[in-house]
């Protein structure tokens, strides 16, 4: 018995669970679109407006579920329209398979129309890699590359000429995907119990918790709870417990809070958990840590470690949960939680402050206050990013997805689009600047389309708000920073979906309250207040560039320039 290769591959991806393809049709992958028209009722096709959106989608998909995602494209240059959402997946460590068409076999090699070297492009971004020119191979093929991308949490790349796929084969391979199963390393009795001697003498202890406990969330919580220990979580892994825990810090870094950092630099034990925080300077180099990860590469990657559990997190804190002695009294836990109290008034104080348009801090606490528990925050890059980390009280019920390590602009829409397609039940936000989201806008109709009902935010104020202060913080003048503006409301209606425009904070509370339960995708186009989003501790280096540039600032304009309140600055650098 035989069977068109095209079909073969598609019943191995169904076999593996993926339900959904992101992409584009054309010449080059065809046959492919083909089978997937003939499997319609088992794995949608989401046609997107920009390939660059498809991949962006499936990083999310996989990142929000755990699940491989696939996103398809004709070679040439929807392929290379592919890569940055690709890098996401890859640095995100996201199982994403690509799908790239190619010219016809017999064609290759001879500079034919659109023909380009992907194998040679995708190589760095990708763990697996492969031509497919043998139509008897493709299902084989797809079943490697889904289980390489599972197997190193990354992305798989085939490229398929357009005529390989539409030969019959003979209709014997068995997909693997019964058989597979990732063992995690089993943590070390030994290793648990000279972590949990270092936890019981430490004074003063705190964790960093990372995407690496997202599965271990439970665990997370009872571990902080039992040893009294106050913890800070990473961007990506925010709400992994929930936000306004009585030992939670916030974030640390740039986006984070002066608590985090101060705790930071006073702790005398650090322990990573599940986390390869890239930002040295932020951690503590000076003190024993404790490293919990299941892969052996990331140990010490950042810092000397004293003690390595090399496990699966949730195996980890579950023996330290049940073989180390309850510590129900810390004064160090005390102070940490003094420091916050006393940072979330100051955020008040923020909320606050004199304005005109939409604040952006108050309107990101408003979300957070009317968000449903079960929520999906798709965040996007800039601002966004920043007053998503400050003012969004993330719960343990929610997710919260963002580029984290390749901050590429124009996630969220994308992330949104993926997060009604594989939980439709969940209410979406997706919150970004203007810049990012005229990256990606005309995908708003693509969410209008196949009726993912959403509340898309955009920060409207004509700025790339977040370079603005990039540039002022390192004492250089703004320049090339000034957007045109655009009526997102409008666009939105133009698209099919619901478009307000908002320029008050009372306005704004309104129309998230009116939109809490949409029945379409709604844009609220808000024109907010330039809100500068000032690090959580500012630096001595910050703080001498925010000098310069008022001093040449003043020498270009002799005047002022406007800079965010003074209170705001003194006490987040003293």
């Amino acid at each position: 018995m035989k069977i068109n290769a095209a079909d073969k591959m598609v019943q191995v991806m169904q076999a593996w669970g993926i339900d959904n393809v992101y992409g584009l049709p054309g010449d080059s992958v065809d046959t492919t679109i083909e089978a997937l028209y003939r499997k319609r009722d088992e794995i949608k096709f989401t046609q997107v407006r920009h390939e660059e959106v498809a991949a962006l989608a499936a990083a999310a998909h996989a990142k929000l579920t755990g699940q491989v995602s696939a996103c398809l494209s004709i070679g040439g240059p929807g392929a290379i329209h592919l890569l940055n959402g690709l890098y996401d997946a890859k640095m995100d460590h996201a199982p994403v398979v690509a799908i790239l068409g190619q010219i016809q076999s017999h064609l290759l090699n001879t500079g034919f129309f659109q023909e380009v070297n992907t194998p040679q492009l995708f190589e760095d971004v990708a763990v697996y890699n492969r031509m497919v020119t043998n139509p008897a191979t493709l299902p084989a093929v797809m079943d490697e590359a889904i289980r390489a991308a599972y197997t190193h949490k990354g992305v798989a790349v085939l490229t398929i000429p357009d005529d390989v796929p539409d030969h019959k084969i003979p209709d014997t391979f068995k997909p693997t995907a019964g058989q597979f199963h990732l063992e995690a390393p089993k943590a070390d009795v030994k290793d648990i119990d000279q972590a949990l001697a270092m936890i019981k003498k430490a004074k003063n202890p705190v964790a960093l918790i990372g995407v690496g406990a997202h599965d271990a969330q439970a665990q997370a919580k009872e571990f902080v709870e039992r040893y009294s220990i106050p913890f800070i979580q990473t961007m990506p892994a925010k709400g992994t417990i929930d936000d306004d825990h009585p030992n939670a810090l916030g974030q640390i870094g740039k986006l984070g809070t002066k608590p985090a950092y101060e705790a930071m630099f006073n702790a005398d034990l650090l322990m990573l958990i599940g986390t390869d925080y890239p930002y040295a300077p932020y951690i503590n180099q000076k003190i024993p840590t404790i490293q919990i990860d299941n892969d052996p590469s990331k140990i010490g990657h950042r810092h000397n470690i004293d003690v390595a559990i090399v496990a699966d997190t949730k195996d980890a804190l579950t023996l330290l949960n049940t073989r180390g002695e309850v510590i129900s009294q810390r004064p160090f836990l005390k102070a940490c939680q003094k420091n916050m109290k006393t940072w979330r008034s100051w955020m008040e104080d923020v909320k606050n402050k004199k304005h005109t348009g939409v604040l952006p801090s108050k309107m990101f606490a408003k979300m957070s206050e009317v968000a449903p528990d079960n929520t999906v925050w798709s965040i996007d890059v800039g601002t966004s990013t920043s007053f998503g980390a400050r003012f969004v009280d993330a719960k343990s019920t929610q997710k919260y997805t963002i580029s984290a390590w390749l901050g590429t602009m124009g996630c969220a829409l994308p992330g949104a689009i993926a997060s009604k397609i594989a939980m439709p039940q969940r209410p979406v936000y997706a919150i970004n600047g203007d810049g990012a989201f005229a990256m990606v806008m005309q995908d708003f109709v693509t969410a209008v389309k196949y009726d993912l009902p959403m509340v898309v935010v955009v920060l409207n104020n004509h700025l790339l708000a977040f370079i603005e202060y990039e540039q002022q913080s390192a004492g250089q003048q703004n320049y090339g920073v000034d957007l045109a503006d655009i009526d997102f409301a409008k666009f939105a209606e133009a698209c099919g979906g619901i478009g307000i425009n908002v320029t008050t904070d009372e306005e704004f509370a309104q129309a998230i309250k009116q939109y809490k339960n949409p029945t379409k995708p709604v844009l609220i186009n808000a024109a907010v207040y330039d809100e500068a989003p000032l690090p959580g501790k500012i630096i001595t280096d910050e703080a001498e560039g925010y000098m310069k540039f008022g001093f040449e600032y003043f020498k270009d304009k002799f005047q002022i320039p406007k800079m965010p309140p003074l209170r705001e600055i003194i006490r987040q650098f003293l």
